[in-house]
């Protein structure tokens, strides 16, 4: 276990975070069609290639996590991605859940599939490079939602996940998302994420993972995007780190957040706010896909004479974040 111990350290050291390029096949199709490109093999490629392929990127991020189909992908040069990030000290990772699923007799809840033959799958991952993973589940607040049975389905799933990968000697990200979307306010979000971690860590510990080898990958306590009354940054950071207080054993090395749907100055203004006020055991950091990707796409828009462009704002959002992790992030850097 002392392997995974350490990688876990590294992936939250030196206020470096994590880039969440896993967007699924569809997902990436979005992006992709947001600027005016269709979706294929090599467009996705080329979109992974913007991001990866920029001078600096080891300044601050740690670790990559990648979607299935990108493990096998190449750079420009014809370098595999996975060597590239190795060449750069960056950790390559990957996204092993199938997607989340229509939850049977729940309706608007979900549960994540992906269990099916994973042991398998983590051999496979393992060899190619991969040595942390990340499982997703989606949780949604709404009128009598999230349901008990919901949050231990799910709770039941990831722990299943992160004791397959340790097997593995895989680092595990373990990512309960409650979404943003909806009308609640911030002490319902508080509430309601609260017994999401708390069912998890549950269930991580009566599967007998070992919490020194893993990152968890939370939401925020924040309003949903269509509440009237809109949380703070220091509101958010308050009700968060409540939230971990009540929910995170001291043990987890690093607490990274996914960036959910807020923008990406609000999720840096937000990060900053929380590392400004953190006093935990806990390392937090950042595991952000849109929040630093969506900025340079916008740029890019599949054109090679704007690459440099893109990879510039890519670096400039990225070390925003990397002041964030050490609550120094101000609006001047935006400039």
């Amino acid at each position: 276990m002392s392997e995974l111990h350490a990688i876990a350290k590294k992936l939250v050291a030196n206020h470096k975070g994590l880039l969440a390029a896993d967007e699924s096949t569809k997902s990436a199709g979005k992006r992709l069609a947001s600027v005016g490109l269709e979706s294929t093999e090599e467009t996705r490629r080329q979109y992974r290639n913007l991001i990866l392929t920029t001078q600096g990127i080891e300044e601050g991020i740690s670790g990559v996590i990648l979607f299935e189909e990108t493990m096998w992908q190449k750079a420009d040069d014809g370098t595999l991605f996975v060597e590239l990030l190795q060449q750069k000290g960056i950790v390559p990772g990957i996204k092993v859940d199938k997607g989340a699923k229509e939850l049977a007799g729940f309706p608007e809840e979900k549960i994540t599939e992906g269990l099916d033959k994973l042991r398998e799958r983590f051999q496979d991952f393992y060899d190619q490079g991969a040595r942390f993973a990340k499982w997703r589940a989606v949780i949604t607040i709404g009128d009598g939602i999230p349901t008990d049975y919901c949050i231990e389905a799910n709770a039941h799933a990831l722990a299943r996940y992160a004791a397959l990968a340790q097997e593995a000697g895989i680092v595990p990200v373990v990512e309960p998302e409650v979404l943003i979307t909806g009308k609640h306010d911030l002490s319902t979000s508080e509430a309601a994420t609260t017994r999401v971690l708390q069912a998890t860590f549950a269930q991580l510990a009566d599967h007998r993972v070992d919490l020194k080898g893993l990152i968890l990958k939370s939401s925020m306590a924040i309003s949903g995007d269509e509440c009237a009354n809109q949380a703070t940054p220091e509101e958010i950071a308050e009700a968060t780190l409540r939230m971990f207080e009540k929910s995170v054993p001291s043990e987890v090395p690093g607490i990274v957040f996914l960036s959910g749907g807020q923008s990406a100055v609000q999720a840096t203004t937000n990060l900053n706010a929380i590392n400004a006020k953190s006093k935990g055991p806990w390392t937090i950091s950042f595991s952000y896909a849109r929040a630093l990707q969506a900025p340079s796409l916008a740029i890019w828009k599949g054109k090679k004479e704007h690459l440099s462009a893109a990879q510039a704002e890519f670096l400039k959002r990225l070390r925003a974040n990397v002041k964030a992790n050490a609550g120094l992030y101000t609006r001047e850097d935006e400039a």
